[in-house]
């Protein structure tokens, strides 16, 4: 009995101090189940239409609701803010977060971002809502850069990443509508690789 006790104890313990661990992964989709794009300009579509954006592409790829929550200009703090609100919705089983660049624009700390990400993400578990998380590059006096805190994240809360797309895209001036946006052709690129892994982690 006092074994017992001392393993559920144990248990209490991890949950209370791992609290990402929460919520499936790898649910397929079924067609009534919507999937929230959440973030900022690059979800939003700026540089296109809303119907070249990379979520009404992927609506149509999918064959399932995407809702595009993207705001122009959006921090990852605002967008932390934001988030509770749109979690009520019962038919949203995935979330597709790309949240960084108007943080590395502002110059606010990465440690905030990095927070910023990881409490999103918590959120959306603990509702037992899966997420996809997109890194963002760093866009320095050299071009852009990976930044490490995106894999952190991903290995610290166990979602799966989506990295290396924006530099690709953003890196081919056929691709851009300016520096830092896709133009129609980067953001249908976005969508066909934000489709390959969605297939890839059996969410589709």
């Amino acid at each position: 009995m006092k074994y017992i006790l001392a393993m559920l104890g144990i248990a209490v313990l991890y949950t209370v101090f791992n609290p990402v661990k929460i919520g499936s992964e790898k649910m397929r989709l079924q067609k009534n189940q919507r999937i929230l794009a959440f973030g900022d300009s690059l979800t939003y579509g700026y540089g296109a239409t809303i119907d070249e954006s990379y979520p009404s592409i992927l609506a149509r790829k999918t064959g399932r609701e995407v809702v595009n929550a993207g705001i122009n200009g959006e921090t990852s703090g605002e967008g932390r803010r934001r988030l509770p609100g749109l979690l009520d919705d019962g038919e949203i089983t995935l979330i597709i977060l790309c949240f960084g660049g108007n943080d590395i624009l502002q110059k606010l700390p990465m440690t905030e971002l990095k927070e910023n990400l990881k409490q999103m993400i918590i959120m959306a578990k603990r509702r037992g809502i899966a997420v996809l998380l997109v890194s963002v590059p760093n866009l320095g006096l050299f071009g852009l850069s990976a930044l490490p805190l995106y894999e952190e994240v991903a290995n610290e809360t166990g979602v799966p990443l989506l990295s290396g797309m924006l530099t690709e895209i953003l890196s081919q001036p056929t691709l851009k509508s300016d520096q830092i946006h896709p133009n129609a052709a980067g953001y249908r690129k976005m969508a066909e690789k934000i489709y390959a892994k969605l297939q890839k982690e059996l969410w589709i």
